[in-house]
């Protein structure tokens, strides 16, 4: 590796390291809890990805790929990886389809976002129907005390229709519970990254960012509710798209293999001290 290009990789590597050390600090973990989190990702990456075609990889391989002793391989791979967390982050994505589908499927509303207040049982045009539609095998119970729980949605006192109350679903009931959205959503951007710089320059995937550093705060403010208007807009658009032809969601969907595919869209900011107020002080 060149030295500007081991420069770049560690330069871009300390800057995405600086949020995710600080969330370790605020949850009160050390740095030995984060590198030995880190020995065991490299031992699970260069024993299933960066083996030698046709040979199973053996442990000083391993060794002489990640940089650790033939003792330390060996204690990783005896202890298998924790949990990843798969469940949770299904739970996550089937609440968020339950919202969308009430959003555009006319079954359920107008289909062009306006959604109709919902009896909860009954074969059609229910809530029932709609999370037995687009959440799976999760009960119908589970699902509306959740969506209940992050104020998603109510439920009417005078008839008991369930309503629905935000155009998305964000997890609120504890911190893990959106710890698993950091790992799911990080590691699909950093994914992306590693395709178009690695893995297929020649045919890159999306990624683009609009940002300017010298925003007066109130420009800031309403930018940040221009973007999350637009890009629920955006979202939501694409979403009807993807939906129909996802075969969990249309079973008549045609074509081969199976595809994870989607978007994710992001506000961000930063503040900084007014270099002005900060001169008139020092006067």
């Amino acid at each position: 590796m060149k030295s500007t290009h081991a420069q770049a990789l560690f330069v871009a590597t300390r800057r995405l390291l600086v949020p995710l050390i600080r969330i370790y600090l605020r949850n009160g973990k050390a740095a030995k809890s984060f590198y030995d989190l880190v020995k065991r990702v490299y031992v699970d990456l260069a024993q299933k990805e960066f083996g030698i075609e046709g040979k199973k990889a053996t442990v000083s391989r391993i060794a002489i790929l990640t940089g650790l002793t033939r003792k330390e391989v060996q204690a990783l791979l005896a202890n298998p990886s924790p949990d990843d967390g798969s469940a949770e982050e299904e739970e996550y994505n089937r609440a968020a389809r339950v919202i969308a589908g009430w959003l555009r499927d006319p079954q359920f509303g107008d289909g062009r976002g306006h959604p109709a207040p919902l009896p909860l049982a009954g074969k059609r045009r229910s809530f029932t129907a709609l999370v037995k539609a687009y959440s799976g095998d999760i009960p119908v119970r589970a699902m509306l005390d959740e969506l209940l729980h992050v104020g998603a949605v109510e439920q009417l006192i005078t008839d008991g229709r369930i309503c629905l109350r935000t155009r998305s679903y964000i997890p609120q009931k504890s911190a893990p519970e959106k710890l698993h959205i950091l790992g799911t959503d990080t590691a699909d951007l950093i994914a992306t990254i590693d395709h178009n710089t690695y893995v297929a320059p020649h045919k890159p995937r999306f990624q683009r960012k609009v940002m300017y550093d010298n925003v007066p705060v109130e420009a800031g403010q309403k930018f940040e509710a221009i973007a999350a208007a637009r890009g629920q807009e955006l979202l939501e658009a694409l979403d009807r798209w993807l939906s129909n032809r996802d075969r969990d969601v249309n079973p008549a969907s045609k074509g081969t293999g199976r595809v994870r595919t989607g978007i994710g869209i992001y506000h961000f900011e930063d503040r900084w001290a007014d270099e002005s107020t900060d001169s008139k002080k020092r006067k």
